[in-house]
């Protein structure tokens, strides 16, 4: 044996844990955890699953302290006396003292031994006396509120208020069903003062148009004097609400929103790609809202992309194929539709045909385009570019959602760069067959009728009735977007996904369908796929920057498959103010 003292192995206790890591330790609700420094109280409660109910505070806004919900009671260890150690047990915490009074979780941070206590008396009572005070001059009209069902106040009160009001005088009243903006309406009766709409057009719209006048129960919410709330981000006021107090001119009492089904997909109309949620109810969309991916669009959205839906079922939508006799269109079947084509098309060389496709198209549908170029044999394939003036928060100015993903897919640096050259050639006669899938060349490409009609065949597919669906020989109707799966890759180079939310009208087919009809036409080739995901499986096989991939596997969040050294302007900013502490990301 050796006669060499053991070394003493020392024992790190569970406390120490924290400080190796950079974190406090916090007790909530009896239990320890470690959080980071500075971490507001209902955030750390918020990452273990302890609900503390709050109206006016929002992770992406600054805290306010307005509504007094979120009263949380907390504690710290007794300072010891003079000469003596603090005491400790056998995990090495020392033991909270609770204070006797409650204080705010959204505007208070955490800090080394802290205890939190959601569910003691005097936060319930705290908790009961602010629902109290919130009551006494709100309407008791939920059953025709159109918040109903998705209203704070109301599952608070349930929650957490009294069950029966003392509240014996006349209400207050306030304004109702006043107009701030073009599409926003004020019931200034239910509002509960939270200021969250007054400091998210100050801090994120960059539009400080909302305040508060009048003092006492009588303050009321209101627009500046020679203002309107007329930013192209307004309805987020509305998501922000959470009582009836903004509502939606364009859904205002509409539907109930127990009757919707969400479905998480993403917006078209530029290339951030906004991650939504399409509401429907017997395949007719109510309204779509921003849904949170701090990667794309933070919980905002532009109020020009959330409107534009309701040309989907309107009554320019073309739902059954579309044959030119003479000088009119006939009705016709899929079949006879199939059976034109190919005639067509093998009458004529192959450098005369020219294929133009569309950025809105989706990285399957792409790849099927592709696929029938290189069937037919053509080399004339662009697509039609979409240019305006961003708007410095998520509005691109590429107003395509998938040129990245058009670069990838069809392995060009630039898909739009044929476009003049297909165009100048139709006008010299030298392209004789056109094949138009999603887009109107009359209004958006720069073609003119005269153009169109030197062409021996033009065919188009589209949703709606247009100029170049007029000059057709043979129209197709196709999905949109809330009609159909597949995948885009937005300006920042992410992978996400389109899901269906709306059932195809008519015989209207989803584009990839008719893209590979198309392909299995011409060249006669039995095997086709007959599910989007295997077109995926076909494409990541081929493409590598989606070697690995599936459909079906790409989260709701999206993929970051590369990056393209895009940022997204809101994106910036809010990491900015998260990082210097002004709100929490």
């Amino acid at each position: 044996m050796s006669d060499t003292p053991s070394a003493t192995i020392p024992i790190t206790l569970p406390k120490d844990l924290a400080a190796a890591m950079g974190r406090v330790n916090v007790q909530i609700n009896g239990q320890w955890h470690h959080f980071p420094k500075a971490t507001r109280m209902i955030e750390a409660c918020r990452q273990v699953q302890v609900a503390v109910p709050h109206y006016c505070y929002h992770p992406k806004l600054t805290p306010s302290g307005n509504c007094r919900m979120c009263l949380v009671q907390i504690g710290m260890p007794p300072r010891p006396a003079p000469g003596q150690q603090p005491q400790r047990d056998a995990l090495g915490y020392e033991p909270i003292t609770w204070s006797p009074r409650a204080v705010i979780a959204c505007a208070n941070t955490v800090s080394e031994n802290m205890g939190i206590c959601t569910t003691s008396e005097l936060v319930e009572s705290c908790q009961a006396g602010v629902m109290e005070f919130l009551l006494i001059n709100h309407p008791l009209d939920c059953p025709i509120c159109d918040q109903a069902g998705e209203c704070r106040l109301q599952e608070n009160a349930l929650g957490h208020g009294r069950g029966v009001s003392r509240f014996v005088d006349r209400k207050v009243k306030k304004p109702k069903n006043v107009t701030i903006g073009p599409r926003v309406r004020l019931d200034d009766e239910r509002c509960i003062l939270c200021s969250r709409c007054i400091r998210f057009m100050d801090e994120v719209a960059g539009e400080p148009v909302l305040g508060f006048t009048q003092r006492g129960t009588h303050t009321t919410l209101s627009v500046h004097p020679g203002r309107l709330l007329d930013s192209n981000y307004s309805l987020n006021t509305v998501d922000l609400c959470p009582v009836g107090a903004l509502t939606a001119s364009d859904f205002r009492f509409h539907m109930r929103v127990w009757f919707l089904k969400e479905t998480p997909t993403i917006d078209v109309n530029c290339g951030t790609g906004t991650n939504i949620t399409v509401w429907t109810r017997e395949n007719t969309i109510h309204r779509i809202t921003p849904r949170r991916n701090n990667d794309v669009n933070s919980d905002w959205m532009p109020d020009s992309h959330r409107l534009n839906f309701h040309y989907i079922d309107s009554s320019s939508r073309l739902t059954d194929p579309l044959a030119k006799a003479g000088n009119h269109h006939r009705q016709a079947t899929w079949a006879e539709a199939l059976q034109i084509i190919a005639p067509q098309l093998k009458a004529i060389a192959a450098p005369a045909i020219a294929i133009i496709a569309s950025g809105r198209m989706t990285n399957e549908e792409l790849f099927l385009t592709r696929l029938l170029a290189q069937q037919l044999g053509t080399p004339h394939l662009a697509l039609v570019p979409r240019f305006a003036a961003p708007d410095a928060l998520l509005i691109a100015a590429d107003r395509n959602p998938n040129t990245t993903g058009a670069k990838l897919v069809l392995q060009s640096a630039d898909p739009y760069a044929g476009l003049d050259a297909i165009r100048s050639a139709v006008r010299a006669g030298t392209i004789k067959a056109l094949l138009v899938f999603g887009e109107d060349l009359i209004s958006d490409a720069g073609f003119a009728t005269a153009d169109l009609t030197k062409l021996e065949f033009l065919l188009q597919t589209h949703l709606l009735a247009n100029p170049t669906a007029d000059a057709a020989h043979l129209v197709l109707p196709a999905a949109a977007f809330t009609e159909k799966r597949g995948s885009m890759v937005n300006l920042t180079g992410r992978l996400q996904r389109l899901n269906r939310a709306t059932a195809l009208p008519g015989q209207a087919r989803d584009d990839w369908e008719i893209l590979r009809d198309l392909t299995h036409v011409f060249t006669g080739a039995a095997a086709a796929p007959a599910q989007i995901d295997e077109v995926f499986a076909q494409l990541a096989a081929t493409i590598p920057a989606f070697a690995g991939l599936s459909l079906a596997t790409i989260s709701p969040a999206g993929i970051p498959l590369l990056d393209t050294g895009h940022s997204i302007p809101l994106l910036d900013t809010e990491r900015a103010r998260t990082a210097a502490g002004r709100i929490n990301g």
